[in-house]
């Protein structure tokens, strides 16, 4: 074996008979030249995205500042403004304003690596260091943009990352929020001259003189001096910026979110046909709002879904576990590709470890999820005395129960079910993502399995008949199923969910089931170990604070719920990059499974399903009562 050491570009092993004779060897002088060679270097490639993002933000608000406060204007800080790249504030407000609003926009395309900001910055620099030359005589300042422009030309393959996925109706949005906080900061600037302002006016005069200053207009308010042109000016330039950004995102070309294709879907049914049975949330992957990449040899996939900037997937990979570590390097790859934060919800113990050894992530423990044995479930024992009780007051209130695979249903009573379940839905939004399939009765779920609680005569005229409750199970391999959603009429007895679980688990042998995958219950470990006897103060805080949060979310609600049915519990992890990336993979999560909304107005959401509709997905009642299954 051949050795190489710190200068020794030979590859030999040195000679050791300087040791036998006593000479020492000769020191290494190399260290120190190296260290200074990096030191000209400048910043490592990797860093320059995040120090030219960061520098644009603190140029931005800079500028932003010199433009609206006039003291700024005349304080040190603004002296240093005047040498920074872009602070264009010596010409006018107007122009500093516009600057700061331009390099905010951009410093988050640039942290993210995108290829359109980093053009738009080689743009705006050599304007800025003209802009300082020409008009300020500032060397300084003309110097400092042109070696922010060499650095982002040294390292603009550092800048590769692809537009995102977008639709125009982000020009809507960009419209409102800009307009917004263009109205905020036009009231800020009409109100920082209060001794060169003509009277004193009021809070609805200030609006009405933002607004009619968005528009280039005069306003009802006077000033003395110059400061009039300047209030004007700066107002003009917000509403130009407003104007400007949402043309440019009205008519950029559209790059649509992810969806699955036809192929991609008959694809992914091949897969899990020959190794569905290994991952309980595998039928999941057939969300079609969701994206999909394929390894190499076709035999194993990952799916996803882009969210706020994080390239989410939701359980194993679906296929052959020899062929994952492919499609996870393609789904890295695109994340790469897109400069995507990437993240997976909700993975096994098994895909955690694939994970985590062919990417370098890490993973956390997120919950367990609750799976019963038919072979083992009884409903006889002092363990299961509650649940038995609730299911025999149901049943002698006259309550019956149907399970019946999805093909056997007609289509007529598979229309009142879809329309039952969309009306029971206990939100506006719709919730679900890793643990939800998003649709009822499609023809090609045919083995998907929906189970029914109807109190005969009673409303058996009313647009659900004497429909009551159901429960919605998809398929998990040959011999499982997994709980999708439960949903169930508000003014129905208690106890409809217990019902049809049990009448569920006692028919799964009819049906070839062996084994029925329940709710998720999210850090049921901290629960269970915190109520313990003898359990420490962390634990017991920890408990506390999940009991807390449970009065809006259902965490402490699905762990007693699916500890009734005696489960099993299997560990779920989700896998993430740093630490530092969690609260926002968390965020991401909740805007995806449906708990954070960041939509449009409702008459503009009823527009947009009309525009575009989708299929119809189904989601949670508000608790403590649990109707679905999500991480």
């Amino acid at each position: 074996m051949s050795v190489t050491l710190d200068g020794d570009k030979s590859g030999s092993v040195p000679d050791r008979s300087q040791h036998n004779t006593g000479i020492p060897p000769k020191p290494l002088t190399r260290r120190p030249f190296r260290r200074t060679r990096r030191l000209f270097r400048g910043p490592r490639p990797e860093s320059v995205p995040a120090l030219v993002g960061t520098a644009c933000t603190l140029v931005g608000l800079m500028d932003i500042a010199a433009g609206v406060f006039p003291r700024f204007r005349h304080s040190r800080m603004h002296t240093v403004a005047e040498v920074l790249p872009g602070a264009l504030s010596p010409l006018s407000a107007a122009l500093s304003i516009s600057a700061g609003v331009l390099l905010l926009l951009l410093a988050h395309g640039l942290k993210r690596r995108k290829r359109r900001a980093w053009r738009a910055a080689v743009v705006l620099l050599p304007a800025g260091a003209v802009a300082q030359f020409s008009y300020r005589h500032s060397l300084v300042g003309a110097l400092l943009s042109l070696v922010l422009l060499a650095l982002l030309l040294r390292h603009r393959r550092e800048f590769a990352a692809l537009p995102d996925p977008r639709s125009r109706w982000k020009a809507l949005a960009n419209f409102f929020l800009m307009g917004a906080g263009s109205i905020g900061l036009g009231l800020i600037i009409v109100s920082v001259h209060p001794h060169r302002t003509v009277g004193n006016p009021s809070l609805a005069e200030r609006l009405e003189h933002v607004l009619y200053g968005l528009f280039g207009l005069d306003g009802p308010i006077d000033y003395n001096g110059i400061v009039s042109g300047t209030v004007g000016d700066s107002l003009g330039a917000l509403g130009l910026l407003t104007a400007l950004t949402t043309g440019y995102l009205a008519f950029r070309p559209e790059h649509p979110a992810a969806r699955l294709t036809e192929d991609d879907e008959r694809r992914l049914r091949a897969l899990l046909a020959r190794h569905g049975g290994r991952d309980s949330l595998g039928h999941f992957a057939l969300r079609r709002d969701k994206g999909v990449v394929f390894s190499p040899s076709g035999k194993a996939a990952v799916c996803y879904r882009v969210v706020s900037g994080v390239m989410l997937a939701s359980g194993d990979p679906i296929g052959d576990v020899e062929a994952w570590p492919g499609a996870i390097e393609r789904f890295m790859d695109e994340a790469k590709a897109h400069s995507w934060t990437p993240a997976v919800m909700g993975c096994s113990e098994t895909g955690g470890e694939v994970w985590t050894r062919e990417t370098g992530l890490d993973a956390l423990e997120l919950g367990d999820e609750a799976v019963v044995d038919v072979p083992d479930f009884s409903l006889h024992g002092r363990a299961m005395r509650n649940v038995r009780q609730m299911v025999k007051r149901i049943e002698r209130a006259g309550y019956e129960t149907r399970v019946r695979r999805v093909r056997d249903l007609s289509e007529g009573e598979l229309a009142r079910i879809r329309r039952a379940a969309d009306d029971w839905r206990g939100t506006d939004t719709e919730r679900g993502f890793s643990m939800a399939l998003g649709r009822i009765g499609d023809p090609a779920d045919g083995d998907s399995v929906i189970a029914t609680a109807h109190k005969p005569g009673e409303g058996a005229t009313g647009p659900y008949g004497d429909l009551k409750a159901v429960l919605h199970f998809v398929p998990w391999g040959t011999d499982g199923m997994s709980l999708d959603l439960m949903r169930r009429d508000r003014s129905a007895d208690p106890g409809m969910n217990e019902l049809l679980i049990v009448a569920s688990l006692h028919a799964a042998p009819a049906l070839g089931v062996e084994r029925v995958s329940l709710n998720f219950a999210m850090f049921r470990s901290a629960l269970a170990r915190g109520e313990r006897l003898g359990a420490g103060p962390v634990l017991r805080g920890w408990r506390g604070l999940l009991v807390f949060l449970s009065r809006w979310f259902q965490i402490e609600s699905l762990y007693r719920f699916n500890a009734k049915f005696q489960p099993r519990w299997e560990p779920r992890y989700v896998v993430f990059r740093s630490t530092g990336e969690l609260p926002r993979i968390g965020f991401a999560a909740m805007q995806a499974e449906g708990f954070v909304t960041l939509s449009l107005p409702r008459p503009l959401r009823r527009l947009a399903r009309d525009r575009h509709p989708r299929p119809c997905a189904h989601d949670t009642g508000s608790p403590p009562d649990p109707e679905v299954r999500t991480a």
